[in-house]
């Protein structure tokens, strides 16, 4: 059923999302890719970017969701940290959600209050060796010890895990049906067993660290589990509808300053004498680029309200995530031939943002994956 949506952003949206723009560009401006930088987490967390979706009871800002992927928005505008923001993001839509939604009221207190003020990162494992668009097919085991679980086994792919100060990590009770036993549990780093591996070298997003993590008879506490026993399904599925619907929105910001620029440097470069933005080849691509931006921003836009209402659903994250995924990767790489040469050349900092949005095709489950969740939410 169709539902009516008004994009009619109020005058504190605009204010906030302008000042995050601000920021961005004061801040965070440098695309240099040195690594993670714990001063830039923190100027984002004094800023109030951790603590968007978190409620000011426990340290954050109380944002609306529509509010939430304006400011996203606008940080990738004004940001060129792609690295950083994926970070960020990570953080908020797979960690502090998750707490926020499943966490006792103990856990909540403990540690939304630090993930907010930047003294804590933290760092969500699901993906295996042996398992990563199959994550329902994890091998990693929690055997119950009386009133204990005791966690084997290893995690990859693990956003911010050689920074991160406390693991959101995925087991089961039941190695023989993986789904049925999962359980998802709070793991602070300094745990007798727990090791952060080095941390692995990407094709982009170099700002942003992983690594894997190995669990060697890692004994927890029962109140270490997050939500109830064998529930670990549900906590993951709900992080996953807001990560997949959020995680890109700092993308929308991107490529739109990538349209930008490509305007203003197809009226500028000259070729057979005459500006290159007359030439059709040139000129066609960036209307292509436009049109994905302003379908981009609906989609994100529309999923924002969406979550507003408690309306959201696997499908509309799917929709948001695929499409996001793809424009920003088709984007990037038209980006670069408008600029030719140019554009291959690692000064004009193209190149880079052509590596980082490969990986949106793959993280929060593949693009593949993706069609196969719209597919079946559309009964086929």
């Amino acid at each position: 059923m169709a539902i009516a949506i008004d994009f009619e952003l109020e005058d504190d949206q605009k204010a906030f999302r302008d000042a995050v723009l601000e920021f961005g560009r004061r801040e965070l401006a440098s695309t240099r890719e040195d690594g993670f930088s714990r001063e830039s987490w923190r100027k984002c967390a004094d800023f109030g970017i951790q603590g968007l979706p978190v409620p000011v009871e426990y340290g954050g800002l109380g944002a609306r969701p529509t509010t939430i992927v304006l400011a996203l928005e606008a940080l990738g505008y004004g940001s060129g940290d792609n690295g950083l923001i994926f970070s960020l993001n990570a953080q908020m839509w797979a960690c502090e959600m998750p707490i926020l939604r499943f966490g006792s009221a103990e856990q909540k207190r403990r540690y939304l209050p630090g993930l907010c003020d930047g003294s804590l990162i933290a760092a969500h494992g699901m993906s295996e060796p042996g398992s990563g668009s199959d994550a329902f097919g994890l091998r990693a085991t929690a055997a119950k010890k009386g009133d204990r679980y005791v966690l084997n086994g290893t995690k990859t792919f693990v956003t911010n895990a050689p920074e991160a100060d406390l693991l959101l990590l995925f087991a089961t009770t039941r190695p023989d049906l993986p789904f049925a036993g999962l359980c998802a549990f709070l793991v602070e780093r300094d745990t007798p067993g727990v090791t952060v591996g080095p941390p692995l070298e990407k094709m982009g997003l170099l700002n942003s660290p992983m690594s894997e993590i190995f669990l060697d008879d890692c004994e927890l506490a029962a109140e270490q589990l997050l939500g109830r026993a064998g529930g670990g399904m549900a906590v993951f599925s709900s992080s996953m509808d807001w990560e997949r619907g959020c995680i890109l929105a700092s993308a929308v910001g991107t490529m739109q300053r990538q349209l930008e620029r490509c305007i203003a440097y197809a009226q500028e470069r000259e070729q057979f004498g005459k500006p290159i933005a007359s030439f059709q080849a040139v000129s066609h691509r960036i209307v292509d680029m436009k049109v994905r931006v302003d379908t981009a921003r609906l989609l994100l836009y529309r999923l924002g309200a969406l979550l507003e209402r408690d309306q959201a659903t696997a499908l509309d994250a799917a929709l948001t995530k695929l499409y996001l995924s793809e424009a920003f990767l088709q984007s990037s790489l038209d980006a670069l031939q408008v600029h030719g040469g140019y554009g291959y050349m690692k000064e004009y900092e193209l190149e880079r943002e052509v590596r980082d949005a490969i990986g949106s095709r793959i993280y929060s489950g593949t693009s593949d994956l993706q069609r196969n969740i719209i597919a079946r939410q559309l009964g086929l």
